[in-house]
C-alpha cells in the first residue's frame, strides 16, 4: 500500500530534522495566528503563508490549532503551507450570531476559509473529531482536496454497528476522568511530563463555557464515504482508548479505496505524542498525491 515508502521529493536530512524539530519555532506560528470574518463566525486561524500546496490541519475535540505545533513546523520546513483554524467555540474562535446561523459546522467553515484564503486544492489532515469533519468535508467538497488524512477517529458514525463496538470498549467511569486520561497514553506521560503539562492547558483552554459542538453537515455514513474518492490515509494510534485499530477498521473498509498506517506507544492524541512518526507518515503520503 506505500505507506512504508520514503517520501520522494522530501531529502533525507529533511527527515532527520524531523526527529529533532523543536516545539518552539510552532509557538511563534501560533502567536502570528489572524481572524477571518466569515458568515457566523469570527475564525481565528495560522497560516504560513506563500505560494506552496496547501495542507489544512482539523483538531480534536481536546484541542485548538496550538496542537498542531510540531506540524505546522515540519511541514511547512519541507516546503508546504501550513493552515490551522481553531473550530467554531473552540480556541480564539468566536460565533458572531449576527452574521450567520448557529452553530453552522466545521465543514461549511472550512469551505468559508478556503474561498477566504483562495486556495485551490489542497490536502485535508483531522484527527479525532477533526477526523469527524474531515470526513465530512472530503464528502461534501471531495473536488478540492488532493488527499485526505484521518487520524485516531471513530469518524462519529451514525450506524449502529459503531455504537455498540465502541460500547464494548468504553471502560467504565473514564468519561468522568481527566480529559489526559483518555486522550493521552501512558507512554507518553510517564516520558514527558512537560509535554503532557503543557497538553493540558491547550485542553483547558479548547472548547468555551457553553459553546455548543459544530454537528456535522449530514451524518457521516458508511454510504457517505462511497464519495470520498481522492487518495486517503486512515492512520491508527496501538494504544488508543477511544478509536482502537479495530474500530477504524471497521469503518475504513467502506471507503473505495484507502492506505494503513499503524502508530506505536500512541494513545488518542496521536499527532502530539508521536509526532515524528506521524509526521513522517503523514508527508510521505501526501507528497505522492
Amino acid at each position: 500500500m506505500g505507506h512504508h515508502r520514503r517520501s520522494r521529493g522530501i531529502p533525507v536530512t529533511a527527515l532527520l530534522v524531523l526527529a529533532t524539530w523543536p516545539i518552539a519555532p510552532a509557538r511563534a506560528a501560533e502567536s502570528a495566528g489572524m481572524y477571518a470574518e466569515l458568515a457566523g463566525v469570527k475564525l481565528w486561524f495560522t497560516d504560513t503563508g506563500g505560494t506552496s500546496v496547501p495542507v489544512v490541519l482539523l483538531h480534536a475535540n481536546t484541542g485548538t490549532s496550538a496542537n498542531w505545533e510540531r506540524q505546522a513546523a515540519a511541514f511547512s520546513f519541507v516546503g508546504y503551507r501550513v493552515i490551522a483554524f481553531d473550530r467554531r467555540g473552540w480556541g480564539k474562535s468566536m460565533a458572531a450570531p449576527a452574521t450567520g446561523a448557529q452553530p453552522g459546522s466545521a465543514a461549511a467553515d472550512l469551505d468559508a476559509l478556503a474561498d477566504h484564503l483562495k486556495l485551490d486544492k489542497f490536502h485535508l489532515v483531522g484527527v479525532a473529531g477533526g477526523g469527524f469533519a474531515a470526513l465530512d468535508y472530503a464528502a461534501w467538497r471531495p473536488q478540492r482536496l488532493r488527499s485526505l488524512v484521518v487520524a485516531a477517529s471513530s469518524g462519529q458514525f451514525a450506524e449502529p454497528q459503531m455504537r455498540e463496538f465502541s460500547a464494548r470498549i468504553e471502560i467504565p467511569e473514564l468519561r468522568k476522568q481527566a480529559a489526559v486520561y483518555r486522550e493521552v497514553g501512558p507512554s507518553y506521560r510517564g516520558g514527558n511530563p512537560q509535554g503532557t503539562q503543557r497538553w493540558i492547558e491547550i485542553a483547558e483552554h479548547a472548547q468555551q463555557p457553553g459553546a455548543p459542538p459544530q454537528p456535522v453537515r449530514t451524518p457521516n455514513t458508511f454510504a457517505k464515504l462511497a464519495a470520498v474518492t481522492m487518495p486517503t490515509l486512515v492512520m491508527a494510534a496501538d494504544c488508543d482508548l477511544l478509536a482502537p485499530p479495530a474500530l477504524m477498521r471497521v469503518w475504513a473498509a467502506h471507503l473505495q479505496s484507502h492506505e494503513w498506517a499503524v502508530v506505536a506507544e500512541s494513545g488518542h492524541s496521536i499527532a502530539w505524542e508521536q509526532p515524528d512518526a506521524f509526521n513522517e507518515k503523514v508527508l510521505e503520503f501526501i507528497t505522492r498525491h
